[in-house]
């Protein structure tokens, strides 16, 4: 029991981490002015905006290392997608890092006027990274480990329910701003994160204070019959 109390304290901590990058967002402001890379700077925004979001990125995997060896005992294959998902939301993370950074470097290097174009498209490349990875991989996410703990019964089943429900509208939302229908910004994106969100903080503070509810997948795994 101990063992399984530490790994939900682990992959509840890792949850709560992922929430750091959200002054990010402020953070990327100057980097991605069109007039920033024949500017002065500054530079340090932009670095430690990278700085948070590479720490959500490792995070992001780090939750499915340490829920995978409790989850796969609902569902091996299911809890595999998980880790696979949440790596893949991890890449575009990094990626999307990468070409704000590189602006930095355009600038620092006194690229000018001639890259002004070559920075426009490293943020539109963000933009379309952020869209395809941290507002669309959540809701696979949600999917996929909401399935296994609301049948797992590991945690209340009102915050996989969440997910479960947060997660179409996140994907309707992602595909509105793709056709034009609404802003990256707008009240109905606003509402659509909502649920993904409460969800993930949610399952962080639960995990993290409670652990894991006793269940019969919790009883096995404390006797030792489930290898």
């Amino acid at each position: 029991m101990r063992s399984l109390r530490r790994t939900a304290r682990t992959a509840g901590v890792l949850y709560l981490i992922t929430f750091v990058s959200i002054p990010s967002f402020v953070l990327y402001g100057p980097v991605k002015d069109p007039g920033y890379v024949t500017g002065p700077g500054p530079d340090t925004p932009a670095l430690a905006g990278g700085a948070l979001e590479m720490i959500v990125a490792l995070a992001c995997v780090g939750t499915a290392v340490a829920l995978y060896p409790v989850v796969k005992r609902q569902n091996e294959g299911v809890a595999l997608a998980f880790v696979g998902a949440r790596v893949l939301e991890a890449a575009t993370i990094v990626a999307g890092i990468a070409s704000l950074l590189t602006i930095v470097t355009l600038r620092q290097a006194g690229a000018g006027a001639d890259a002004s174009v070559t920075a426009q498209a490293l943020v539109a490349q963000y933009d379309w990274l952020f869209r395809l990875g941290q507002s669309t991989m959540p809701a696979v996410n949600a999917v996929l480990l909401g399935s296994l703990l609301y049948r797992s019964g590991l945690v209340p089943r009102i915050l996989p329910l969440l997910g479960l429900v947060g997660a179409p509208l996140l994907i309707a939302s992602t595909v509105g701003t793709v056709l034009g229908l609404w802003g990256p910004v707008s009240a109905f994106t606003g509402i659509a994160v909502l649920p993904i969100a409460v969800w993930e903080l949610a399952l962080g503070v639960y995990l993290t204070v409670k652990g894991f509810r006793p269940a019969p997948l919790t009883a096995l795994l404390s006797a030792g019959v489930v290898r």
